[in-house]
């Protein structure tokens, strides 16, 4: 983003008729804090993952160390879609107390006290336990990011989703790559290999304190207002059903995508280390694409043809692993990679779906704890498939068969409507 970008960031916008409270004072929001709010959204969301991945690249060593068995290993590897649904469905109610801001700050403190304190687990119970804390700070903001953007951004919701998109992305992609020559550089030990991603968790911290502290002082110099409206019931709306289940197969693909890559090419002929590189380059292709996307689909009125198109990326994908997976391997995996592009898409629509931030916070926490709750079974559903059928075929199948359901539901959350018109709300 230019310079000139950053100085004609729109202030909060004043809002005609009924007035929303979650908004601060136009008179009294600083100077700095737009520059501030885009540092920290980018640092908040490179965190979003690097608990998750860095662990990935060093799970045998710690299972080892841990002497975990393979119950608490597998159970480890589904906690955290059941952290992020069961922590997410929490942030409205916070956000409503605290304000989001404030909530983003203390989960990016929980992440990097998750962070530097699992290192030192001497057991998988206080292992998981220190994950979990993360984990739900991970949760809180992964559902807030988006009312952040809503509430100081509304202009600017696809450019600044694809920014936070794009830097969630290229953390994914950097823990997952830097992980193990990093732990080899310092030592050896998968202790030490974890602890360094706590640094950059704690930086996370810094500029969230300014702005919670900002955004508690133009609250209290606000008027005097009524009960805070806490947003329409989303339950009753079909495009928030349609968004939680695109987001829930989008995420299952995501997560077999991320578990059962590499497999696949192995078991094609393909070695261990150019299967790892196939997998980076799947992931590597959200950065570019995670700004593109929602930039994009912010300027249109109908996201449906993006979700289409994605969805027929994925398609192309499963089609080739399924016919030859060996010879096309790094074009299947740049398909894929493409496909797995549904997640900035869907976080992008959650904050064109709502017409405030109040409507934003509690659309983007169901959808996503709903989501997620519906992508826990799929990896462990491939893993049973892949494991009794003796094959890929039938997996991969039943992938291509999701991406079916996924293209329709990412069309009926596309259609150009909010959730407030549907539930009856007018502004």
């Amino acid at each position: 983003m230019s310079d000139e970008e950053i100085q004609t960031l729109p202030r909060p916008r004043v809002v005609t008729g009924p007035v929303d409270r979650t908004l601060p004072a136009a008179h009294t929001t600083p100077q700095w804090l737009g520059p501030v709010l885009i540092v920290g959204i980018v640092l908040a969301a490179l965190n979003l993952r690097p608990a998750i991945t860095s662990l990935g690249a060093l799970f045998e060593e710690t299972r080892t160390g841990l002497h975990m068995s393979g119950a608490v290993a597998g159970l480890i590897t589904s906690v955290p879609a059941l952290c992020f649904a069961v922590f997410g469905v929490t942030a409205p109610r916070l956000s409503r107390r605290f304000g989001p801001a404030a909530v983003v700050c203390a989960g990016m403190a929980a992440v990097a006290a998750g962070l530097l304190i699992r290192p030192f687990a001497t057991n998988a119970a206080g292992f998981l336990a220190a994950s979990a804390l993360s984990l739900a700070g991970i949760a809180l903001t992964n559902v807030l990011l988006p009312v952040i953007v809503k509430r100081w951004f509304p202009d600017r919701v696809g450019t600044m989703t694809g920014l936070y998109s794009m830097a969630l992305a290229a953390g994914t992609s950097l823990a997952a790559a830097a992980t193990v020559p990093l732990t080899s550089a310092l030592g050896g030990s998968w202790r030490t290999g974890l602890l360094i991603w706590a640094a950059l968790a704690a930086a996370a911290v810094l500029p969230w304190l300014p702005i919670a502290a900002a955004s508690r002082r133009e609250k209290a110099a606000a008027p005097a207002a009524p009960r805070e409206d806490s947003g329409p019931s989303v339950v009753r709306s079909r495009t928030a059903w349609a968004l939680a289940c695109y987001f829930g197969l989008q995420a299952t693909g995501a997560y077999v995508t991320m578990g059962w890559l590499p497999q696949i090419f192995r078991d094609a002929g393909v070695s261990a280390s150019t299967a790892g590189v196939l997998l980076a380059v799947t992931m590597v292709m959200g950065v570019p694409l995670a700004f593109v996307i929602p930039g994009l689909a912010g300027r249109m009125r109908h996201q449906g043809p993006i979700a289409v198109a994605l969805g027929l990326f994925g398609l192309a994908g499963y089609l080739g692993l399924y016919l030859a997976p060996a010879a096309g391997a790094w074009a299947w995996a740049l398909l894929l990679g493409i496909s797995n592009c549904a997640f900035p898409l869907v976080i992008t629509m959650i904050g064109l779906r709502a017409k405030s931030p109040a409507g934003v916070v509690k659309l983007s926490a169901f959808a996503q704890s709903t989501g997620y709750l519906i992508s826990i079974p799929g990896p462990l559903v491939i893993g049973t498939l892949y494991q009794h059928s003796g094959g890929w075929d039938l997996p991969l199948a039943l992938m291509a068969g999701l991406l079916l359901p996924q293209i329709a539901l990412g069309v009926l959350a596309g259609r150009d409507r909010t959730i407030e018109d549907e539930c009856g709300m007018r502004n």
